[in-house]
């Protein structure tokens, strides 16, 4: 009975609406980037976006002609690489539309969890072979910024609703 008090409660912010309501939208840009990179794997691009000849020399013919299985590994992993993308962005939007709008603590903590996983082990990879390119990254990090901000608005809320305890 408590629990449906303090759903009840909480669902009424709107701090906590609008936050969710960004996580959401940065979760469907994370769907958005999933597959664009999909669909760059079956176009001449090849590349990942805002990945050019300043930053991999060779073209999707040239990886090709030097190895063809090589090219058909890189291939599976974008494909693989864009699916955990969009799934993460699925995962992330059901998350916060249908949790942490309701004030579901267990919901927003996953919600964070799964795209910050995501983000910790991937961004830093770019950086020491510079595919840190803001064409490559920006969509990325607009989404995170967008993130960042609906989970810092749906924060206050939804520990105020469980009588901030945070638990």
């Amino acid at each position: 009975m408590t629990t449906s008090h303090l759903t009840s409660a909480t669902t009424e912010s709107a701090a906590l609406r609008n936050g969710a309501a960004l996580m959401a939208l940065a979760g469907l840009a994370f769907i958005g980037y999933g597959v664009i990179f999909f669909v760059r794997n079956f176009t001449g691009a090849f590349l990942e976006l805002g990945i050019g000849p300043d930053q991999v020399n060779v073209s999707r013919d040239e990886i090709r002609g030097f190895s063809g299985d090589l090219y058909h590994y890189v291939s599976h992993l974008h494909i693989a690489l864009s699916a955990f993308i969009a799934a993460t962005g699925l995962a992330t939007t059901a998350l916060a539309w249908f949790g942490v709008r309701r004030g579901l603590l267990w919901a927003y903590v996953t919600a964070v969890a799964a795209p910050v996983l995501s983000l910790a082990v991937a961004l830093p990879a770019h950086y020491p072979w510079g595919l840190d390119t803001i064409g490559h990254l920006g969509l990325i990090y607009l989404a995170t910024a967008i993130f960042v901000l609906g989970a810092a608005l749906a924060l206050k809320p939804l520990l105020a609703g469980r009588g901030g305890a945070g638990a």
